[in-house]
């Protein structure tokens, strides 16, 4: 792993957390700049993630078919499997960006992901979207078990509640503070 060469981790930018679910977030529009900055300039070294339901409870193991039985009107069977897509501006941007789709909330749990990124020689992990103390949370913590180095832009980081965003990034970059850095998308930007 080499920490000076990076990629842009864009966790969720899908529709149905944009867009009227029961999942929407209101706080997407307001970071959506900032996401779209970032990947428009480096559409190359972005990968998008995107969370991908089963078409039934059943089809999950363990504590995912209680969550989908809470859930069932967001399962593919129910949901427009539109909704499942990236927001149109992000997804005009697929390719050169890649999409890497998973079905819980880390994307490490396949092994995909890490491997990919160690033939690219990836030591640096640039991350957007959301939701900050959900899929985020368990990205940067996957990342920081696998020896990967964290910038948070925190400007550019969704959730459904303030109190858990703030809280999750106080977390994470006073806990991790060796591994994970949490600053905002322009002073990052006017790093490089």
């Amino acid at each position: 792993m080499n920490p000076g060469k990076w990629t842009h981790l864009c966790i969720d930018m899908q529709r149905m957390f944009a867009e009227t679910t029961p999942w929407q977030v209101a706080w997407i529009p307001k970071v959506f700049d900032q996401v779209a900055e970032v990947a428009t300039r480096f559409p190359d070294r972005t990968i998008f993630t995107r969370f991908v339901p089963p078409s039934s409870p059943e089809e999950m193991a363990g504590m995912w078919r209680p969550y989908y039985e809470k859930w069932p009107m967001m399962t593919t069977s129910e949901l427009d499997p539109a909704l499942v897509d990236l927001v149109p501006d992000l997804k005009r941007l697929v390719p050169p960006a890649r999409l890497f789709d998973k079905t819980t909330y880390s994307p490490w749990t396949s092994g995909r992901l890490h491997t990919a990124l160690l033939h690219q020689g990836i030591g640096t992990l640039v991350v957007t979207g959301g939701e900050t103390d959900i899929c985020v949370l368990a990205t940067t913590l996957g990342a920081v078990d696998l020896g990967y180095k964290v910038v948070l832009l925190k400007d550019a980081l969704w959730s459904t509640t303030d109190q858990t965003h703030d809280a999750s990034l106080q977390l994470l970059g006073n806990r991790f503070s060796v591994q994970v850095e949490v600053i905002n998308t322009e002073e990052w930007l006017s790093s490089l």
